[in-house]
């Protein structure tokens, strides 16, 4: 387009793409000063193309020491913004701390139903709970249980607004939610979600599909994975269709890779970048605090960390001209 007097401009009507099936737009002339204007139909202009936009996660803050000093690690020195946090777990009131002190990092809440102990009164969610007091559920039982039980399902709803009002409690404003093992993606948690999300004014909820094509890039992943994977593509599907209005993703990369994000990841995932916003799902941590009978993944942690720490990494993710973001600023 050609400038002209007054800051306006005259489209080049060469470049305009040619539109045979629709009517040509009326052309009005306004005359300011002695510029002439033209006001045409947005269908005679070419959309600018989406920034790619990324936003890489850091599950599990707040479950142990270990992970806290990697997510602040990876956000101070690498290429982390952002994190969730899981209320109540271990180390959350440190995560809490860190949270304060970095404020660029965008902080989501990480929804748990399976793992240590609930935030709400355990009288008002004993479907979820064995005789300590724990969470009892397997990903699969659950799965079951809230399709089967209107009970539970209320049990789900109180638990996991206690956890987002633990957060809110200690000053922090989410940027978005997510789960413990995708279990927001279930068909009858996903809407209970999406209405805490609309109750405490949360602007997103991690919409899990990943393309088909990750199950094959290398890094290499095994039968498990994939299916994994698979299973959880397919969840996300019937979520967007029950209600797709905090689905602010394009799509999430890292399921199938889950405990496998390294440089060759970086590397593979940089070169196929959509347009648009996507999320990367990581797992940073150092074995401080960490539990083999209560999480499979703890060598591979300080594997991503040190991939998002890479100057090499950095490079790879600057020269494509990706923008990293978190949910918060979408």
């Amino acid at each position: 387009m050609a400038a002209t007097e007054g800051g306006w401009e005259t489209p080049d009507i060469r470049r305009l793409p040619i539109l045979p099936i629709l009517p040509i737009p009326r052309i009005l002339t306004i005359r300011r000063k002695n510029a002439i204007s033209l006001i045409l139909s947005p269908f005679c202009f070419r959309l600018r193309p989406m920034a790619k936009q990324l936003i890489i996660n850091a599950d599990d803050f707040g479950f142990c020491r270990g992970i806290n000093r990697a997510v602040a690690q990876a956000h101070n020195r690498g290429i982390l913004t952002s994190a969730t946090l899981m209320a109540g777990a271990g180390a959350a009131e440190e995560a809490v701390e860190i949270a304060r002190q970095t404020p660029t990092l965008g902080v989501g809440v990480h929804l748990n139903l399976l793992d240590g102990r609930p935030v709400s009164r355990p009288d008002g969610i004993g479907t979820l709970l064995n005789a300590r007091g724990e969470f009892a559920l397997s990903v699969s039982k659950l799965a079951l249980t809230s399709l089967l039980s209107k009970r539970l399902r209320n049990a789900v709803e109180t638990e996991l607004a206690a956890q987002i009002e633990w957060v809110l409690a200690r000053r922090i404003k989410p940027t978005h939610l997510d789960s413990h093992k995708h279990i927001h993606a279930f068909a009858t948690i996903w809407p209970i979600v999406c209405r805490l999300a609309r109750r405490f004014d949360i602007p997103a909820v991690r919409w899990p599909w990943e393309p088909p094509w990750t199950a094959n890039a290398p890094p290499a992943t095994d039968k498990s994975d994939r299916k994994r994977a698979r299973t959880v593509r397919n969840m996300a599907k019937v979520c967007r269709c029950i209600d797709a209005t905090f689905i602010k993703n394009q799509c999430l990369f890292g399921l199938v890779h889950t405990g496998r994000i390294d440089g060759e990841f970086w590397s593979v995932l940089v070169g196929k970048m959509p347009p648009g916003p996507a999320e990367v799902m990581t797992h940073p941590g150092y074995a401080e605090g960490l539990d083999a009978t209560k999480t499979r993944l703890i060598a591979q942690r300080l594997v991503e960390l040190e991939a998002m720490c890479s100057d090499r990494t950095k490079k790879l993710i600057k020269d494509a001209g990706i923008e990293l973001t978190h949910y918060g600023k979408l």
